[in-house]
């Protein structure tokens, strides 16, 4: 969410590591909440020596020396994802009771979109919390804004940057699992969806959860309703809500100027 200041190209990676590792969790026989489990914490721990060993050696430099070095992690990791899985699309199953479809009203939703739609409000409202409401996340802002001063009073910033990033990896992983049946996992994952994240942070304003979620739903809602409204124009409709929203507020809905 641009919270660490860090323009990361590689999130998309994360996610699509955590969907590999799930698959290949299955494949072996552990049930799918169990692979999800081993799937997220996996991707977390592999952060950390990505953060310690890379990640740590750009924070404060430009904008564009933090991208080339994300979208080459991106690069690394499809091509490693390519060599061991091959370039067809790897099916996660899901148990029986988020397979078919749920009735709500007159409208019927496939259980997996239910899943993925509850589990986004979930981590939104957690997410939420950590950042604004605990200690952690007062700590987390305080090391982004001045690391000196928050060093001087006794901050270890150094592991609350690890962790910050550990957390929005296993994230990703877990959004990446989660959505898979819409977003299927592939070797070009990490880069096919990476304009859809890169839209929703922007016109959301970087570093506020709060944007995010109300760009992703605001972005979403006006792409389904062209392609039922309008479609002449659907494929279009979502960069276009973009490019209004950003004409109007350069900083994004709930952005900072500067």
């Amino acid at each position: 969410m641009g919270l660490m200041r860090v323009v990361n190209m590689a999130h998309g990676g994360f996610a699509m590591l955590g969907g590999f590792i799930t698959a290949t969790a299955a494949y072996y026989g552990l049930r799918f909440e169990v692979a999800l489990v081993v799937a997220v914490a996996a991707v977390a721990l592999f952060a950390v020596p990505v953060e310690r060993l890379l990640l740590r050696r750009i924070y404060g430099r430009s904008e564009l020396d933090q991208a080339l070095l994300t979208i080459g992690m991106a690069f690394i990791i499809i091509a490693t994802a390519n060599l061991l899985f091959g370039s067809t699309t790897t099916a996660i199953t899901f148990p029986d009771y988020l397979s078919g479809s749920i009735t709500i009203g007159t409208h019927t939703m496939p259980k997996h979109r239910m899943a993925a739609i509850i589990a986004g409000l979930a981590v939104f409202g957690l997410l939420w919390l950590v950042i604004e409401r605990t200690t952690f996340g007062i700590k987390t802002r305080a090391a982004v804004d001045n690391a000196t001063a928050a060093q001087s009073v006794g901050i270890n910033t150094s592991r609350l940057y690890t962790l910050a990033f550990a957390i929005g990896a296993a994230l990703a992983a877990l959004g990446g699992i989660i959505g898979s049946q819409l977003m299927p996992m592939e070797s070009t994952y990490a880069l096919k969806y990476l304009v859809l994240v890169l839209a929703v942070v922007t016109v959301g304003g970087l570093g506020t959860i709060t944007g995010s979620f109300a760009a992703a739903l605001l972005l979403g809602i006006m792409d389904t309703a062209a392609k039922y409204l309008v479609p002449n124009i659907a494929s279009v409709a979502f960069y276009l809500t973009m490019f209004l929203v950003l004409t109007l507020r350069p900083q994004g809905l709930f952005g900072r100027k500067g």
